[in-house]
């Protein structure tokens, strides 16, 4: 497939700390809040925090939105970054809501199979839609951490908590993503991605058993 468009030339470099960046700004703007937390409470940062590493299927689907990004070029390798967060961050609420969101299980199980063939086809459609599918993936996602809130934490600091985390890692898989300017490193990109996928049917297997 050919590479011309990829958007990692040397010469205009891409923001892959964005997401990060963000992400860090958002934790920074809770920080009033976590003062003012009931004793114990700021343990909901660090819950936040660990819980997208918990699960493979969570680091899978996260690290391929950046691979994905990093293939596409700008400026989805930035806007496909800030999207997942943030729609992570409207199904986190909907969650800790507990506003029902049916096959919560099998979405993500689907996300880690749809992007990791993205990442495998290097698949080009429309930026549009790109992202309105990364934003509907990221639903499922941030429902799942919601409903999982430990209890007596502070949902706010546990939401940006999680949100730093999947920022963390889409910057990881952007910055893997570079090797996408040589050949070898396409090839080693495809391969990735087509393991992301076979662990997404494993993990769609795993949803509806």
């Amino acid at each position: 497939m050919n590479s011309s468009g990829s958007g990692l030339d040397p010469g205009k470099p891409a923001p892959p700390g964005l997401a990060l960046a963000m992400a860090l700004v958002l934790s920074l703007v809770a920080l009033p809040a976590w003062a003012h937390a009931p004793a114990g409470s700021a343990e909901g940062f660090v819950s936040g925090l660990l819980h997208p590493v918990s699960g493979l299927d969570h680091v899978l689907a996260m690290v391929a939105v950046g691979l994905w990004g990093a293939q596409l070029g700008a400026p989805a390798i930035w806007l496909l970054p800030v999207t997942f967060p943030l729609m992570m961050a409207v199904g986190g609420f909907l969650g800790l809501l507990g506003v029902l969101l049916p096959g919560v299980e099998v979405g993500i199980a689907v996300s880690a199979i749809v992007l990791g063939a993205a990442v495998a086809f290097e698949s080009r459609p429309p930026l549009p839609g790109v992202a309105l599918l990364v934003a509907v993936f990221a639903l499922f996602h941030g429902h799942a951490h919601g409903t999982e809130l430990p209890a007596g934490q502070s949902g706010l600091l546990y939401s940006v908590g999680f949100v730093v985390a999947t920022g963390g890692l889409h910057a990881v898989g952007i910055a893997i993503g570079i090797i996408h300017r040589w050949a070898a490193g396409r090839t080693a990109l495809r391969g990735a991605g087509a393991a992301v996928s076979a662990a997404g049917l494993f993990f769609l297997w795993r949803a509806l058993a």
